[in-house]
């Protein structure tokens, strides 16, 4: 695709601010906090991605065995928007779509709210909001895209961690930072999400650590990898959703027919 757009997050950078964070709730009229206070032990108050959480900024807390010393680690992590998208292939209505960009968007004119697409993530980006009753994750911010824009978490960035830009360009960009870092004695460091990971993710990561310290899986599955009936029991589910629908309808409109009789007798017309 001659337009693919990439996201590159180089966690070498990132100094956690959440300038990213707040950016993309700004831009999107996401809710700002859904409860005040930080998670467990760590200065994380977010803890995880979901339908109100596009972009959520982990904190990784390391110590050594004497405690005497500490590193944290910081990871600016959204949707993957991935070239072989779990979502895409469980979604029984096609309302998860691939854009003219090459990002993974979700029309939520056509999405049932079914949350296929949750479980169908190997990366748990995806949630279902519990007041428009439909799957929600970050939209690369296509509506901006569309206007020559980047993405609102990019722009806000103050030390340019996250760089949008062509896919090409950000992986030439990301395989030469990795090897300055090695050169400077930094050995772990490794680009995520290369060809071999789901075929590539659009929105791919230096990491300083192994994938599982970020909260990363190491070798992301299909669903249709983990279960082969995948699709076939998303089909099922929209069709037992849409006879539970029928059925309810139906209920509704016999009993208003039988107010509209009763309410008929009360008032003593035939």
């Amino acid at each position: 695709m001659a337009d693919r757009k990439a996201m590159f997050v180089d966690t070498s950078v990132c100094t956690g601010c959440k300038a990213c964070q707040v950016a993309c709730k700004e831009w999107n009229e996401l809710p700002m906090a859904e409860h005040i206070g930080f998670t467990g032990n760590s200065y994380d108050n977010t803890g995880h991605l979901g339908s109100v959480n596009w972009r959520h900024v982990k904190f990784v807390e390391q110590f050594s065995d004497n405690r005497q010393e500490q590193r944290w680690l910081f990871l600016a992590d959204s949707c993957k928007h991935c070239q072989q998208a779990g979502c895409m292939e469980v979604c029984p209505t096609n309302a998860i779509i691939r854009t003219e960009f090459d990002t993974v968007y979700i029309d939520h004119d056509i999405c049932i709210g079914c949350g296929y697409c949750v479980s169908g993530c190997p990366f748990g980006v995806i949630g279902i909001d519990d007041v428009k009753g439909t799957a929600q994750k970050c939209t690369f911010c296509y509506d901006r895209l569309q206007n020559g824009q980047q993405p609102a978490c990019a722009q806000s960035c103050p030390t340019d961690s996250i760089q949008f830009g062509n896919l090409s360009d950000l992986r030439s960009m990301a395989n030469g930072r990795v090897n300055r870092l090695k050169q400077n004695g930094v050995t772990q460091a490794s680009i995520y999400g290369d060809e071999k990971v789901l075929g590539g993710l659009n929105a791919f990561y230096l990491l300083l650590d192994k994938p599982e310290v970020y909260g990363l899986p190491s070798n992301p599955q299909l669903p249709s990898k983990k279960s082969g009936g995948a699709y076939f029991s998303s089909v099922l589910g929209l069709i037992g959703m849409g006879l539970v629908g029928l059925l309810t309808f139906r209920a509704r409109r016999m009993e208003q027919i039988a107010q509209e009789k009763q309410s008929k007798i009360d008032k003593g017309v035939d």
